[in-house]
């Protein structure tokens, strides 16, 4: 790491470090009187979710970020997949755009995400490309529909995610279209409301805890924190992936989630997979396993690594705001 790049870091730390008395108060004020309620008691409503998607039923297709790569061919092999499940995908034409690094300018992808959401036919919005742009959206003014709605996605879709859940509504569901047969149809199942088989990692910190899943790529939802659109964590299982970030910056993110106190009532924490470039690490540094057990391991909550969810294959479908057991014991991960 060159001393541009590890004097970038101790700024990040020092920043953070300034700004913690802040960050504390504003966690208070945010707790207020629910922080004397039992983590049960506060997620004690169950989410209001979407029927079954049912044969037919009209599922679209968005691009809210980059412009969707290889969008003919793919569109081509995902209504292949949609059709085998009884599905229609609608593919609308700016979903297939480019413009500059999104696939059209902000307007127009709200216009095209806000329309998809408001259509009373539509029965499931499907995010088809990542790279960057959804947080754009919700500054724009995209609001979750008021109505149950299946929405699917990760990566920088967890910006949509998150303030679908954090509006309280379900049906968000951390998943790529893409992967193999098994991949493809535990989403299928999921969208069918039908039980999905428990995920298996690795146990990092023993205890078993039950809660409602909260999964996001950890970047996008590091720059969520202290808006509307990032959801109560208190009592809830927490999923974490993300990829192309150094260990050091992931440690510069936890050390920003544990600054901010959002981390201070979590019922449990997994880990999925995190990737990144070889030559990001020196001899002598931190490893990333190293980093996520050092800035995670110590919260006193069950702690489960290795997951099969995130970038890479498998990328194995969790719904949102769905209750689940956490088993640091086992390193299991469960749908109840």
């Amino acid at each position: 790491m060159s001393p541009l790049v590890r004097r970038d870091l101790l700024a990040g730390l020092l920043g953070t470090a300034a700004a913690l008395p802040l960050l504390r108060a504003r966690a208070g004020e945010r707790q207020g009187n629910e922080a004397t309620k039992p983590a049960a008691q506060r997620h004690s409503q169950p989410l209001r979710l979407p029927p079954p998607l049912a044969p037919g039923a009209r599922v679209v297709a968005v691009a809210p970020g980059t412009w969707w790569e290889d969008a003919q061919a793919e569109a081509e092999r995902l209504r292949g997949r949609f059709a085998a499940a009884g599905w229609l995908l609608v593919v609308p034409g700016q979903t297939m755009g480019r413009w500059r690094w999104f696939s059209a300018s902000d307007t127009d992808r709200l216009a095209a995400l806000a329309g998809a959401c408001a259509d009373p036919s539509t029965a499931a919005v499907v995010s088809v490309a990542g790279g960057w742009g959804s947080a754009r959206l919700l500054e724009r003014g995209w609001r979750p529909s008021r109505r149950p709605l299946w929405l699917v996605g990760f990566s920088d879709a967890s910006a949509l995610l998150l303030a679908q859940l954090a509006a309280g509504q379900g049906g968000g569901i951390h998943a790529s279209l893409g992967g193999d047969e098994a991949q493809w149809q535990r989403l299928v199942r999921l969208l069918r409301r039908e039980q999905a088989e428990p995920l298996q990692g690795t146990g990092w910190r023993d205890g078993v805890a039950v809660g409602p899943l909260v999964v996001s790529n950890l970047t996008v939802a590091t720059h969520l924190i202290g808006t509307p659109w990032f959801p109560d964590l208190r009592g809830r299982l927490l999923v974490l992936e993300d990829t192309g970030e150094a260990p050091y910056r992931i440690d510069r993110l936890l050390t920003h989630w544990r600054s901010s106190g959002v981390l201070q009532e979590v019922a449990g924490i997994g880990l999925g997979r995190f990737s990144w470039k070889e030559e990001d690490i020196l001899q002598g540094d931190l490893s990333m396993e190293q980093v996520l057990q050092e800035r995670l391991g110590d919260l006193g909550v069950p702690l489960v690594g290795r997951l099969p969810v995130g970038h890479g294959r498998p990328n194995l479908a969790l719904p949102m705001g769905q209750l689940a057991q956490l088993d640091g014991r086992r390193g299991s991960l469960e749908l109840l």
